[in-house]
């Protein structure tokens, strides 16, 4: 218990002191893991609402593979990734593993079913009806389903947010093919693993920290967005 208090205690205060190994892992974290959100979110919004506009009769297949892929186990996803980057696989060549951009690929592999499959599910939930609505007023098929999008926003933002939760607490993938580099590819969650094996628990505490307040504002600005909507 009191091994625990004074871990907090440390952690806490490399926090505040601002101390640069941790800064530096919180950096790439953030820098890996938005760059993947925002890849993910340009390819697989566009993608759930072309399903969900659909009807689902029309892409069961579809959507049956979105959902398997939701659902991966997320190191079977990087080891994936790994054997496309590896020297042996097809990108190989690209020389990729074992850096950022290896790990930004990993999470976008797994935040895109994500964040496809509830997009879908959200514009499925209110595309008929809007869709309807908006044509019997004249608008074509873009404007339509611009409608059918701004109705659904709210859902499509949380498919964001979950995407972001997920990708910014992965550990397995990350280190299968970022390597947990020092300097280079290690990231919070790798971080946090290496450091509690080595017994270094003040830093993996101070980091732990700051990954549940990410969390704290990421999911209360979520909260404040939805419920600002729904006083609209």
């Amino acid at each position: 218990m009191f091994d625990l208090l004074d871990g907090l205690i440390e952690a806490f205060s490399l926090i505040i002191a601002l101390d640069p190994d941790l800064i530096q892992i919180v950096l790439l974290s953030l820098r890996v893991s938005l760059t993947a959100i925002i890849v993910s979110t340009l390819l697989a919004v566009p993608l759930g609402t072309l399903l969900g506009l659909k009807s689902e009769r029309k892409t069961r297949l579809f959507n049956k593979i979105i959902f398997t892929f939701m659902g991966m186990p997320p190191v079977v996803g990087g080891l994936i990734i790994y054997l496309l980057l590896s020297r042996m696989g097809p990108f190989g060549v690209l020389g990729l593993l074992y850096s950022p951009s290896a790990m930004i690929i990993a999470q976008v592999f797994l935040a895109t079913p994500i964040i496809t499959g509830l997009t879908m599910v959200g514009i499925r939930a209110k595309g008929s009806e809007v869709e309807e609505t908006a044509r019997s007023l004249g608008a074509g098929s873009f404007l339509a389903a611009w409608t059918v999008v701004r109705e659904a926003r709210f859902a499509i933002l949380g498919a964001v947010i979950t995407g972001f939760g997920r990708v910014i607490a992965e550990v397995g993938a990350v280190m299968l093919v970022g390597g947990n580099i020092a300097g280079r590819t290690r990231v919070m969650t790798t971080a946090i693993v290496l450091e509690t094996r080595k017994g270094n628990f003040e830093l993996a505490i101070g980091l732990g920290v700051i990954l549940l307040l990410l969390s704290f504002i990421v999911n209360s600005l979520l909260y404040n967005i939805q419920k600002g909507g729904r006083s609209n």
